[in-house]
């Protein structure tokens, strides 16, 4: 099929965040931008946003995922171990010798199915760009985030398996989003043994990245846009504060350094550059972990990316936003606008200073 100038399909690229069962919401947002004629070209994804992000790279559209993420994915199976591994004592002794409750087989295998039947399985399975390295953003499809806490690095996947000796073709699509989805403690961490001999625990990647929008940038004036889909909690007000997590025991502790880790990055300032292009979801307090999920609030959740997406694609401009922050200049950030700011008030005093004089 040929097409005019007029006519070219919308083509973006696409970073989804992480935060649990709240993905969701990244679903309903996607949906939108398919009605809207995007498809996507390279995509990335850090934790519940790789799982998403996982099948979006195996090519199910927006409304397949809905379906699959309505009436296929059993998320109190996120929470509750088979057999002998569910028992409370096996799970604390999981929790002391292993770093974590939950083995996460549920998630690994649901998901290695899904990528099978569309003919996908390792991400040489994912090769876009042949030409590539196998250490570029751009050589796969699909880019998974993940934390090696035992070298206190972020890992791009497939790309940074290579410091293990592995070769990022060959690694299994399921087993790098079991990676990115080691959310500390909850789920055990993935071994993974480091080219100099060390062995290392591989979690969350939104440990270290939660949101790395940037990812696809490239130097010169893009082709098409990056989106960015955030799962956000609205401010507080006083008649709907933040949820206040107790801490009176140690299971409840930990529970709150888990709700706390996971939502965190949702509360931080983002440079315009960053905002502009972001879609943000709002979750209407329902935590990353909250696997006990009604039908409700997921419909709630989908329902908010459905919305926040509508919003966003009313007012964007491709054109406007590369006028704006792609003209082959660093884009302003947060710092420089108040060294701009700064420097404006000193000179301002300055001058007020001679006229009083």
């Amino acid at each position: 099929m040929s097409y005019t100038q007029d006519s070219l399909p919308l083509q973006a690229d696409i970073v989804l965040e992480g935060g649990g069962v709240r993905g969701i919401g990244h679903v309903g947002a996607l949906c939108v931008a398919e009605e809207k004629g995007y498809s996507w070209v390279n995509i990335a994804g850090t934790s519940a946003g790789a799982f998403v992000a996982s099948l979006l790279a195996a090519n199910y559209s927006g409304q397949e995922l809905y379906s699959i993420m309505k009436n296929e994915v059993d998320f109190n199976r996120f929470a509750q171990e088979q057999g002998m591994d569910g028992f409370l004592p096996v799970e604390m002794y999981h929790l002391l010798t292993l770093g974590g409750i939950h083995r996460g087989n549920y998630i690994e295998e649901f998901l290695r199915e899904k990528l099978s039947a569309r003919g996908i399985q390792k991400f040489k399975h994912l090769v876009i760009r042949p030409h590539e390295p196998k250490d570029s953003n751009f050589r796969y499809r699909l880019t998974v985030i993940a934390s090696d806490i035992s070298s206190g690095c972020m890992l791009r996947l497939p790309q940074d398996i290579l410091k293990y000796d592995l070769d990022p073709d060959e690694l299994d699509v399921a087993r790098a989003v079991r990676m990115s989805a080691s959310i500390p403690f909850f789920f055990i961490p993935v071994l993974q043994k480091h080219h100099d001999g060390r062995n290392c625990l591989i979690v969350d990647g939104g440990l270290l990245s939660n949101f790395p929008v940037s990812l696809f940038d490239v130097k010169s004036i893009p082709q098409h846009p990056t989106f960015g889909l955030r799962l956000v909690d609205n401010l507080p007000t006083p008649n709907c504060p933040w949820p206040v997590n107790p801490t009176d025991n140690i299971l409840q502790i930990g529970h709150a350094l888990l709700n706390t880790m996971m939502s965190a990055h949702d509360r931080l300032y983002m440079d315009d550059h960053t905002f502009v292009r972001t879609i943000a979801i709002p979750v209407e307090g329902i935590t990353a972990t909250q696997f006990n999920l009604s039908a409700a609030e997921a419909d709630r959740l989908y329902q908010n990316g459905r919305k926040a997406a509508e919003e966003f694609f009313a007012t964007w401009d491709f054109e406007a936003y590369k006028a704006v922050y792609r003209q082959n200049q660093p884009p302003g950030g947060r710092r420089e606008r108040l060294h701009k700011q700064m420097k404006h008030v000193a000179q301002q005093a300055k001058e007020d200073s001679r006229k009083a004089s």
